[in-house]
């Protein structure tokens, strides 16, 4: 599917080195219009909390859980609380006795799925992906890295030739990303709270992206196991992986036909 986004005003070039298998600059290349679009943060945050939210799960109460007694207060006069009892004296029913419902309990009903326009979600997507293009933006998320263009951009050749962890690493550190996923493998923490018995006891910080032609491809079995690493087709790019939290920046690395599929699928009209 093909995205136009409507922009009043004239967009600059921006232009960039894309790296040989050997991690070597090559000549210089025009980014498709859509990475010199403006950066609207509030946008990507909503778009973001819309994304996130649609993975929540509904749940809720038995309305009626707790309720189900015969209990009732006895009034006044008999030095006790006047709260619900059964005839044996116990209090029942009210949130504080035992087997009484709960104070607020969560609702089936309630609506969890932050809605969002289409136009709004394409633009964010568009702006996040602008986003990735400014070193100062990328930096601020915490990110760390060496290279002098941003994106990081190399030839096709790379899905095909690299298929191994250790070749992949050297590429990298080459192209002066390795460091960032150095520091996603050194926060890696156990995480606080219950969480941590429910199957995600550990919580680890987002590195490079890697936006790739197909999921098939060698390149992304090699690199697929470090730490904070994301692999991203085209097609499959969303919020969730430019912008992680909301915030926009990821450090992120395209090969030459992920890029241009990117300037096709989101086009750029002037009135």
């Amino acid at each position: 599917m093909v995205w136009t986004l409507v922009v009043p005003f004239k967009l600059e070039e921006k232009k960039v080195r894309y790296y040989s298998v050997d991690g070597e600059a090559l000549e210089e290349i025009v980014l498709p219009e859509i990475f010199s679009l403006p950066i609207r943060k509030d946008l990507i945050r909503r778009a973001f909390l819309s994304a996130f939210t649609a993975m929540i799960q509904p749940k809720g109460r038995d309305p009626m859980a707790g309720k189900r007694t015969t209990a009732r207060s006895w009034g006044v006069g008999r030095g006790i609380a006047r709260v619900p009892r059964i005839p044996t004296s116990r209090a029942a029913f009210i949130s504080f006795a035992r087997g009484g419902h709960r104070a607020f309990p969560p609702r089936p009903d309630r609506r969890i799925h932050e809605r969002i326009n289409k136009k709004e979600r394409v633009y964010a997507i568009a702006s996040a992906l602008a986003a990735t293009s400014i070193p100062e933006i990328v930096r601020s998320r915490g990110h760390i890295f060496s290279t002098e263009y941003l994106p990081v951009i190399v030839v096709d050749d790379v899905e095909d030739k690299i298929s191994r962890a250790k070749d992949a690493k050297a590429l990298l550190e080459k192209l002066g990303v390795w460091s960032d996923i150095v520091r996603s493998y050194e926060r890696i923490r156990i995480r606080a709270g219950r969480g941590k018995m429910r199957g995600r006891r550990y919580v680890e910080p987002c590195s490079v992206l890697f936006v790739i032609s197909n999921y098939d491809k060698p390149f992304a079995r090699a690199v697929r196991n470090f730490p904070g690493v994301d692999i991203a087709t085209p097609n499959n790019l969303s919020i969730l992986h430019l912008a992680p939290g909301g915030e926009p920046g990821r450090l992120t690395v395209f090969t030459y036909s992920a890029l241009q599929m990117i300037g096709d699928k989101y086009r750029v009209l002037y009135p």
